[in-house]
């Protein structure tokens, strides 16, 4: 992987490509929009209260050092704005660039999870298409962008990691499949998963209304 990224650096790239994609009509974003997004409580993992001038400086590595990111100056405003510019290194689709922004923003995720947190940027069939792109992000020619961590204890589905943070993360060899107890064994989402589920997705909802909300604040504030 070309870039090693810290978690501050992490978190601000991950927070520009999901505004992108949930909310493009008010994106790019300004330094409070930006500062806001990373400090959400919900959609984060682990959940941030980051300063105003920390954010800043960490745009002004992502920009210079990284080349990830660009200041943009809208016509009429004196406001800044910033987006990422990921197109210029990959070429990803909508649905990869949907679950790289998932693990960038609430860290290593089994196929479940993402599909389910992934729903607000991009439909994703199911857990089986969620583990294609993961392979293809795996194996992609421009490079290995995802890694499979080990099973933990008492789970039945293994997580995936981005790689952007460097070579903090190893690779772990391939380990054999343990046998499941029959009486694991089902053919679909437990109740409690359906559940958690569920109330990921209210909370994304709601979390869409507020930024919805901040935007428009925002937008009246500009003719005033």
């Amino acid at each position: 992987m070309e870039f090693e990224l810290s978690p501050i650096e992490e978190r601000v790239l991950g927070c520009l490509i999901e505004k992108e994609m949930s909310t493009p009509d008010y994106y790019p974003l300004t330094l409070n929009a930006l500062v806001a997004a990373c400090n959400q409580k919900n959609n984060r993992n682990p959940v941030m209260e980051l300063d105003t001038a920390t954010v800043e400086h960490t745009l002004f590595e992502l920009r210079m050092e990284h080349k990830l990111a660009v200041e943009v100056s809208a016509s009429g405003s004196r406001v800044m704005k910033y987006r990422h510019n990921i197109a210029d290194h990959w070429s990803f689709s909508l649905s990869q660039m949907a679950i790289i922004c998932e693990l960038l923003i609430r860290g290593p995720q089994t196929p479940g999870d993402l599909r389910a947190h992934c729903s607000r940027l991009h439909t994703l069939a199911d857990s089986s298409e969620v583990e294609h792109i993961l392979e293809q992000l795996k194996n992609n020619e421009e490079g290995c962008f995802v890694v499979q961590l080990p099973r933990q204890p008492g789970k039945r589905e293994r997580r995936w990691a981005h790689l952007f943070g460097g070579s903090e993360i190893e690779i772990p060899e391939e380990e054999p499949e343990p046998m499941a107890p029959v009486a694991e064994m089902q053919t679909g989402p437990s109740r409690l998963e359906r559940i958690q589920t569920l109330e990921d997705e209210v909370a994304d909802l709601r979390q869409e209304i507020g930024d919805l909300k901040a935007a428009f604040e925002q937008f009246k504030t500009a003719f005033e």
